[in-house]
């Protein structure tokens, strides 16, 4: 979590999304010295109450903070959205994040995908945020192209990352590029992403933040080669996932 909060002093977003909160995490961002430039979309009560949960952070004022849970999840996710006033713009910004339902493979058949939920709520979530003339929806998507298909845009969207990067692949869980996850099944994957839909404003540039080992930190974890156990000694970086820093302006 120190990692994380460096990577918020270092960068200084206007806004942050965070998925995979937990009532503890949510104490010790609460504590950092950065917090206090951010005003948060849920209450100390409210953060205290759930299991874990999406949270949006902002410099920016706030016109509102708003939650619309899916009908069809069984992992309580929702659609978290903070409308923002953006200095200069004679509109406002609506900035969304969620954390789409998660695929559990696990045995005896490894089929749990939850790719049919996770498809209708990414569906879901853009009927309702197309709406707003300037919409970013940015969070772990856990989307998977080859068994989800593409993301379900519409008119007027465009992915970030494909409209920045093209050439390149994107993935924001690597267990070959993140050394700490090289003991797991090999994963590639564009998890997370940046989906916008912006007309007074336009994206500049997209990157993955997070990507170097915290100095001084390891970890053991136990890995099976060649059907013999091998306990191996591996870096700790600030997520499982890289995170994404998009940059836009006003036009």
């Amino acid at each position: 979590m120190k990692a994380i909060g460096d990577l918020i002093q270092l960068h200084s977003p206007d806004i942050i999304c965070f998925q995979e909160v937990t009532p503890m995490i949510y104490d010790i961002f609460r504590g950092s010295n950065w917090w206090k430039g951010y005003r948060c979309s849920i209450s100390d009560n409210t953060a205290s109450l759930r299991a874990y949960f999406c949270i949006q952070l902002s410099k920016l004022p706030v016109k509102s903070f708003r939650r619309e849970p899916f009908d069809n999840s069984i992992m309580g996710r929702e659609l978290c959205m903070t409308e923002v006033e953006v200095s200069g713009s004679e509109t406002t910004l609506v900035v969304a994040t969620t954390h789409l339902e998660s695929p559990c493979p696990a045995p005896p058949k490894w089929d749990q995908m939850y790719s049919k939920e996770r498809v209708e709520q990414a569906k879901v979530a853009i009927n309702i945020l197309e709406n707003n003339p300037n919409v970013i929806f940015g969070g772990d998507m856990n989307w998977d192209d080859k068994l989800d298909g593409r993301f379900p845009l519409t008119d007027g969207w465009i992915d970030a990352w494909n409209e920045l990067r093209p050439a390149e692949d994107g993935w924001t869980y690597d267990t070959k590029s993140n050394q700490m996850l090289s003991a797991n099944r090999t994963l590639q994957k564009r998890l997370d992403r940046f989906l916008c839909k912006l007309n007074g404003f336009k994206v500049c540039a997209v990157e993955m933040i997070g990507v170097e080992p915290i100095p001084g930190l390891s970890y053991t974890k136990e890995k099976n080669v060649r059907k013999e156990k091998k306990l191996l000694e591996l870096p700790v970086l600030p997520s499982d996932h890289y995170g994404l820093l998009l940059t836009i302006s006003s036009q």
